[in-house]
């Protein structure tokens, strides 16, 4: 009997060790600390994910900051613009001015001559005319204009000149706007007005009295020419 009940006291204790066994605390290492679970494969590609886009996120505001921004001086010059001068006796010249100015979108500036001319002085068949008398005493060609400098000049790259011809020449009133002005970096393109001469060297005599510019040859053109034909010129030249 005693033998009986020791073994029951036996089975009992070591029941009784098993379930103190199982109760232990879950997610603890031996020595009580709280065990290090290794990170799932899902966890790992969303951390590399992030990690991925916070790098583009930061390389795209380098990219940003780096951009360079043009100034606004640098896109003037790169643009340019464009100017038309020109003096006109009878009418004719400015017409045709007007029809350059259109046809590139510039801007215009008028030779006035404080001492205007009159018909009568624009009579070269009397000789005592006032064109005939400054033909003959070169020295008194130094026409005064009302204006001979033009507001933010250094802004145009393209300079038009235009005059009517006096004896194969520019009507001198131009010879005073060329003296008083800088021609550096800027391309010149002469043209004029005439019932039967040509251009002659008056384009190449501008340039000589200039000293500085780049000079085009010119045009020639009738009283009556058309806006159509000087858009056609204007449209074929090689202007950079």
């Amino acid at each position: 009997m005693k033998k009986m009940i020791g073994m029951l006291l036996s089975m009992i204790l070591i029941f009784s060790l098993a379930a103190c066994g199982n109760n232990a605390p879950a997610g603890k290492s031996e020595s009580g600390d709280a065990e290090t679970l290794p990170t799932s494969q899902e966890e790992i590609l969303s951390e590399s994910n992030q990690k991925t886009l916070e790098q583009e996120d930061v390389s795209g505001e380098q990219a940003t900051d780096e951009t360079p921004v043009p100034s606004e001086e640098s896109a003037e010059a790169e643009g340019g613009k464009t100017l038309v001068v020109y003096f006109s006796a009878t009418g004719n010249t400015k017409d045709v001015a007007g029809y350059i100015a259109e046809a590139t979108e510039g801007d215009i500036f008028e030779l006035v001559p404080v001492d205007p001319y009159t018909d009568d002085d624009l009579d070269y068949n009397d000789d005592n005319s006032r064109v005939v008398y400054e033909h003959e005493h070169p020295d008194d060609r130094n026409i005064e204009l009302e204006q001979v400098t033009v507001d933010n000049w250094s802004e145009y790259d393209k300079v038009f000149i235009g005059y009517p011809i006096w004896w194969h020449a520019a009507a001198w009133p131009v010879d005073t706007f060329i003296k008083a002005n800088d021609f550096t970096d800027k391309t010149v393109i002469p043209f004029c007005t005439s019932a039967s001469s040509g251009l002659e060297d008056s384009g190449e005599l501008l340039a000589e009295m200039a000293g500085t510019g780049k000079w085009l040859e010119g045009q020639r053109f009738s009283g009556s020419a058309s806006k159509e034909q000087v858009a056609e010129w204007v449209q074929g030249l090689d202007v950079k």
